[in-house]
């Protein structure tokens, strides 16, 4: 079977991404509830088990540009979903906290694997002036990971066995896509394989400023992520099963950061950041003011899903432009500087939670975020065009063999028009 084209490529890839964060990483918290009581597991227990997904996720993140270099981004994103694949078989079965710790730091690694194998795959199979975009469609699969957790949660709240088990499925038939429909080989042009040794001080310099934007946004956003459920439930006294509610907005609202890639390219990625900034600041602090009107709180969830997504699909392209000789790295810095942002951030926000009370640290967290849009003018610029960058980068690869070729695609150099 031959592998897809760029939208083909796009889909595919928003779904195992779907699997793998959605599904393998997310999913887990909506069904602590029921989890912790058939298991008997104490809010420690429950602590440390959750712990793990990140633990792997951290140590995946760091070996996946080898992983994806060494085995290429068929193989590369094949093991990642086998990782979910167990990981999530496992869960299903756990009878006690090791097999179901197990379970999470298997689907841990999965997630730390998959977005540098399809990354790299982009770079294989997709010509330049459609990566960015691809790679932002993709990111967007998270949302739709959401969509799928919070209706599986509502009609499977008492079966998370099943649900689970039903999950494990969908794994394995992304696995299977990912063997046929996946380029086999990593970029061959020698100059794209160049360490990122290679960078110019500038560039290293941008890769730094996108690190620190990243985490500072993670740990803005983890007040939301964190404790808007409790904050609702807590002081706003609506219902618990209200909450997943809020998920399920933030999942379809979040399948507009597919377009983050194309709104940096038309507006410039610091006018883009500073955008989504201010709105994910308006929605942590929307839900503060009126935590107990359910209307206003998904109104507050739509807002922060677009936003959160938006800035996600910013960073990934842009960690992917700036680190272009390796594009296995690229969703790496960013990814995982969010991720140390938000365990930076938990346990920082549960703290002014209990000295000053929900509602002031969500407005402290918001005002975080103002801040930080506020020096979005620092944010990184990386073109999609590599033969406009500081002069180190190379021209892409052509398509390989196994890639499939794009309707209208020309010979010769590639276009370095904006996508659209």
């Amino acid at each position: 079977m031959r592998p897809v084209d760029a939208t083909g490529f796009a889909v595919l890839g928003a779904g195992l991404i779907a699997i793998a964060f959605g599904l393998a990483r997310y999913a887990f918290g909506l069904f602590v509830p029921s989890i912790r009581a058939e298991l008997g597991l104490s809010a420690d227990a429950v602590g440390v088990v959750g712990s793990l997904a990140f633990i792997s996720f951290c140590l995946a993140s760091v070996v996946a540009p080898l992983v994806a270099d060494r085995l290429g981004p068929r193989h590369a994103a094949a093991l990642s979903g086998i990782f979910a694949l167990v990981g999530l078989t496992l869960i299903s079965q756990a009878g006690d906290i090791v097999v179901l710790g197990t379970g999470i730091f298997a689907c841990g690694i999965c997630t730390g694997l998959m977005m540098p194998a399809l990354s790299s795959g982009v770079q294989v199979a997709i010509r330049a002036d459609l990566r960015g975009r691809v790679n932002a469609v993709m990111n967007a699969g998270t949302s739709a990971g959401l969509v799928l957790c919070v209706p599986a949660v509502l009609l499977l709240s008492g079966a998370w066995r099943t649900a689970y088990l039903s999950f494990a499925v969908l794994s394995a038939m992304g696995v299977l896509a990912a063997l046929f429909l996946i380029p086999s080989s990593p970029p061959r042009n020698p100059e794209h394989a160049r360490s990122t040794s290679s960078l110019t001080a500038d560039r290293w310099l941008k890769v730094l400023r996108l690190t620190v934007f990243c985490f500072a946004m993670g740990l803005a956003a983890s007040a939301y992520w964190i404790f808007a459920p409790d904050l609702v439930v807590a002081v706003g006294g609506l219902s618990e099963r209200l909450t997943g509610s809020l998920w399920l907005v933030i999942g379809i609202t979040g399948l507009a950061g597919a377009w983050a890639s194309d709104l940096g390219d038309r507006i410039g990625a610091p006018a883009t950041q500073a955008l989504a900034l201010v709105g994910l600041a308006a929605a942590t602090a929307l839900i503060a003011v009126a935590p107990g009107q359910l209307w206003t709180a998904l109104l507050s969830a739509g807002v922060f899903g677009w936003a959160f997504m938006t800035l996600t699909g910013l960073y990934l392209v842009t960690g992917i432009r700036l680190l272009r000789e390796r594009p296995s790295m690229g969703p790496v810095v960013p990814f995982l500087a969010i991720t140390v942002g938000q365990a930076v951030g938990s346990p920082l926000v549960g703290w002014v939670i209990a000295r000053a009370g929900y509602i002031e640290a969500f407005v402290a967290f918001a005002a975080l975020a103002l801040l930080i849009a506020a020096a979005s003018s620092l944010f990184p610029r990386a073109s999609p065009d590599p033969a406009t960058e500081d002069g180190a980068a190379a021209p892409s690869p052509p398509a390989t063999a196994t890639a499939a070729p794009m309707e209208g695609e020309r010979a010769g150099p590639e276009s370095t028009r904006s996508p659209g």
